[in-house]
């Protein structure tokens, strides 16, 4: 199934392995993400997360082959959506909330899908959720959590200046600011005062801008302790160039602190 273009919206495809299971969804953002993906999927399988939050897989367009259908589906993957339009990680995540939106889940759960982070801890962020929080933000700098092999530059780049400036905009502290793995209230996605569906959203605006909108409109907010473990040696998973991705990372923050993103 083909969804076409619409206000906030990409083009893209459906392919949808199973029905609506659960009261929550994880979207999963890739893009050639190789083994990987597949790692952490199979981690989830482990852990029987499928059980507890439907997994949906957000896809740039991957041309690696990690988005194979015998692959997804024998991981538990209940559906795949393939961006077919502009746009990075922002507009796959548009995607994947008017996706879920349109089921009718109660909560969304996001993470990255390079096999960093601690996706056995789905349950955390649905009891909080379930507690009640819009927005549960996942930190490995706070006690239970655990940064492993994190590159120096990284710690630094997140503890002394995307942190600080976050938290600033927020008006509430948060240690974690770079860290996809989050989870968020349909009431918080909702809001008009919020408005995701915006084609202003392309790479990491969307993240920068949710991660402060709301405790700016006052709802309720935490952080949980998660894992990110980056390996020990070779390539680091990230789609951020150190100089020119992190460059446009200072912009999308300087102008979120602004104001620029809000409706």
């Amino acid at each position: 199934m083909t969804v076409e273009k619409q206000k906030g919206v990409p083009k893209f495809e459906v392919f949808e392995y199973n029905k609506k299971t659960s009261e929550y969804c994880i979207l999963i953002p890739i893009i050639n993400e190789g083994k990987r993906i597949h790692k952490q999927l199979l981690r989830a399988k482990k852990h029987n997360i499928a059980d507890k939050a439907d997994i949906i897989i957000c896809d740039g367009g991957s041309t690696d082959g990690c988005t194979n259908e015998e692959i997804l589906v024998g991981l538990h993957v209940n559906t795949l959506l393939i961006k077919r339009d502009t746009g990075k990680q922002g507009a796959q995540l548009r995607m994947g909330f008017w996706w879920a939106l349109q089921r009718g889940y109660k909560g969304i759960i996001t993470i990255d899908g390079n096999n960093k982070d601690s996706i056995e801890d789905i349950p955390l962020f649905i009891k909080k959720l379930q507690e009640g929080y819009d927005l549960i933000q996942g930190s490995r700098f706070i006690a239970g959590g655990h940064a492993i092999n994190t590159p120096i530059l990284r710690l630094l780049s997140v503890r002394l200046l995307h942190a600080p400036i976050i938290s600033l905009t927020a008006k509430k502290i948060f240690t974690d600011t770079t860290n996809a793995y989050r989870a968020y209230s349909v009431r918080y996605i909702t809001d008009k005062r919020v408005d995701i569906f915006r084609d202003i959203f392309q790479t990491y605006e969307l993240l920068a801008y949710l991660s402060v909108r709301a405790s700016q409109l006052n709802y309720k907010v935490c952080e949980i302790p998660v894992t990110r473990a980056y390996p020990k040696k070779g390539k680091t998973p990230t789609k951020i160039s150190f100089f020119k991705g992190n460059l446009e990372l200072l912009k999308i923050l300087l102008k979120n602190m602004f104001g620029y993103y809000r409706p």
